[in-house]
């Protein structure tokens, strides 16, 4: 698989990553440990995870697969803090003490003394110099090699990233947000903040929450997210009647093209200017092998001009 470098940082990863958001509870060990060889094999280092996802069940399955399956070294490993559970709730804290308390609880979980990249989950309460210094800590104590944010809006990602800079401590490197034919919104103020500050990009649901894989179109699949009780929420915005449209000029290109509507939702992402790394929720090796197939593909520009043009117009190109 090819790779990309992360912003202005040293840091190279593929340009796929593998996102465990349904570790734990959708995802199940066994799957788990066969998705992370599947996307080993295909070149794939980077992998996104988070103390929340699966209330810890995520890392600590990720972690085992390290000690059984992949090498440590083998992996670009990232994962957030700023969320934790408390019962059954999730609370946001982003004041330092927590954070860090969080990258402890990662390290333990992932049983490894640092990550590559350890994101803040999302804004917070906290003073931002409070949040920002928990960065420089990560970092200066060797419990993380790089740092970024993920879920900020443009004005916070602007402001967080042009602090770090003013102090000339720990710079960001990397922002997290979801984007795809489905959600644009990126573009008008997170991409451009990216671009200035010269960071990574990492897009989360390339697939419109699963929606562009074309398997919506007649009703919702019993296996499907959409079904569950915990995920169907999370896909109700995306199978509302303005979506449609998109999914079938999705689904048409595909036809034309011999591929996947998943692999060309995936392909018109990977390929958008600013883009580092999307983030694939697969939750079974049959799901994720298909978007690992296309690497040397490119969709053709007027397939992409076509997409652009059913979504809200041409991106802003570097």
């Amino acid at each position: 698989m090819l790779t990309r470098i992360v912003g202005a940082s040293a840091l190279e990863v593929s340009r796929l990553g593998l996102g465990t958001l349904t570790w734990g509870r959708d995802v199940q060990p066994q799957v788990a440990r066969k998705l992370v060889r599947e996307f080993v094999n295909a070149g794939g280092n980077l992998v996104d995870t988070a103390p929340t996802y699966g209330d810890g069940l995520a890392e600590h399955m990720l972690g085992s697969i390290m000690r059984h399956d992949v090498a440590r070294d083998d992996l670009v490993l990232a994962t957030k803090a700023g969320f934790h559970v408390e019962g059954n709730q999730q609370v946001l804290d982003t004041s330092a003490r927590e954070l860090l308390r969080d990258l402890e609880g990662s390290l333990e979980r992932l049983g490894v003394d640092y990550v590559d990249l350890w994101q803040l989950h999302a804004w917070g309460e906290a003073p931002l110099d409070e949040t920002l210094s928990a960065i420089d800590k990560a970092v200066s104590s060797g419990r993380a090699r790089f740092a970024g944010v993920s879920n900020y809006v443009g004005w916070q990602l602007g402001t967080a990233a042009a602090l770090q800079e003013a102090k000339g401590t720990v710079p960001l490197v990397s922002a997290q947000n979801e984007y795809s034919l489905l959600a644009r919104r990126a573009e008008i103020e997170v991409l451009p903040a990216v671009r200035y500050h010269n960071l990574g990009f990492f897009p989360w649901s390339p697939l419109g929450r699963g929606v562009l894989a074309a398997g919506y179109r007649n009703g919702v699949p019993n296996d499907s997210r959409g079904a569950s009780w915990h995920l169907a929420w999370f896909i109700e915005p995306y199978l509302q009647p303005k979506a449609d449209a998109v999914v079938q000029g999705v689904a048409k290109a595909a036809s034309g093209l011999g591929l996947s509507p998943a692999q060309v939702a995936l392909m018109w992402v990977r390929d958008a200017p600013g883009v580092t790394a999307p983030l694939l929720g697969a939750r079974t090796v049959e799901q994720l092998r298909p978007l690992l197939q296309v690497d040397d593909e490119t969709l053709p520009p007027q397939i992409v001009s076509a997409l652009d043009d059913i979504t809200g117009g041409p991106k802003a190109e570097d």
